[in-house]
């Protein structure tokens, strides 16, 4: 059976995941594909805490896992690193917060001989909270009106998509768009995903590939991570000279309808009204979305919060990148690649 199975290689970037890396590795090689199918390179960011030792246990008790040394600490290097090591004829890209499913890599495979048209596939997440926080986050970020069309977190249907979350990519892509960009702390897989339609390949989303995600646990760290979205999602616009897509930017206007609106409103009083009606609006629609997905009346407030987090700190962030970017023409500072976990 295995002989006929492809190679999977898999790429995980990790600094400081003591509590997560052993139940994400455990996944891939104790799943229903053939362990021999399969090899994890784990490229650790110099690592503080446990993350070392815990990965040194299990790579005494699964062959096919390797510990690369990542020396720059930084995301994309580490990827880069992984992909440059690996041998198979498919490669993904996984975070050390996910759990795979059993039978993600035997569904991903069985799409991709049915449909010869796949050429990178992901799955849909399935936000696991850890604190009554993490819950209301995990909800916002599972809904349209949080996350716009991102389907790999809403799961709204199988198809072909402008993105997924950790792409198992055929190896051909890699040797025509290249790897990933190392400026790019962050979005460098918005980037490359962006590259990879470019370029005429496709993406595939499947609701037959399931995996799990914990997500940030704190509305800062919520915060944080969305703003960092936002910035350098015009680093990404900038590299290639276009807006990859057009829904980055309702954060953005929202933004600055909330500061100017405000403003030219007190200006000129007559438009105060329809300044409290957008924003009326605004608010009553996330507050129907949370309402729907809440199940107590304490969580309504709690993904409302989180939705609204989300919106104005990616438009901040997207507004703070244009500044930065383009208009003084910036490189990115060290606060902005700081990590949001």
């Amino acid at each position: 059976m295995s002989a006929s199975l492809p190679l999977i290689s898999i790429v995980i970037p990790c600094k400081n995941e003591e509590a997560y890396i052993e139940n994400c590795v455990k996944s891939i090689f104790l799943g229903n594909y053939p362990p021999e199918q399969l090899e994890v390179f784990v490229s650790d960011g110099k690592s503080t805490d446990n993350s070392l030792a815990i990965l040194k246990k299990l790579s005494s008790k699964f062959k096919g896992l390797h510990v690369l040394v990542n020396a720059k600490e930084t995301t994309p290097f580490a990827l880069n690193l992984g992909i440059a090591k690996a041998k198979g004829n498919y490669i993904m890209i996984l975070g050390a917060h996910a759990v795979l499913d059993e039978n993600y890599f035997v569904e991903a495979i069985n799409e991709i001989n049915n449909n010869e048209e796949i050429d990178v596939i992901g799955g849909v997440l399935n936000n696991i909270d850890e604190s009554s926080t993490s819950k209301v986050i995990s909800k916002a970020m599972s809904s349209p009106v949080g996350v716009g069309s991102a389907h790999f977190r809403t799961g709204a249907a199988s198809g072909f998509v402008d993105t997924v979350a950790f792409g198992l990519y055929k190896r051909e892509v890699f040797e025509k768009i290249g790897l990933f960009d190392e400026e790019l702390t962050r979005n460098q897989d918005d980037e490359l995903n962006y590259r990879v339609s470019k370029a005429g390949f496709k993406m595939y989303l499947s609701k037959k590939l399931k995996l799990k995600y914990f997500v940030r646990g704190t509305f800062k760290k919520l915060a944080n991570q969305f703003y960092q979205y936002g910035y350098w999602k015009v680093l990404v616009n900038k590299k290639h000279k276009a807006i990859t897509t057009v829904r980055q930017l309702f954060p953005m206007f929202f933004v600055l309808f909330l500061c100017f609106g405000w403003l030219v409103s007190i200006i000129y009083t007559p438009l105060f009204a329809l300044y409290l009606f957008v924003v009326a609006l605004y608010v009553v629609m996330c507050l129907f979305a949370s309402i729907k997905l809440a199940n107590s009346f304490k969580e309504v407030f709690g993904v409302l919060r989180s939705i609204v987090t989300m919106h104005l700190n990616y438009g901040a962030g997207y507004i703070k990148g244009i500044f930065d970017f383009v208009i003084l023409n910036r490189k990115p500072n060290a606060k902005s690649k700081q990590l949001t976990r």
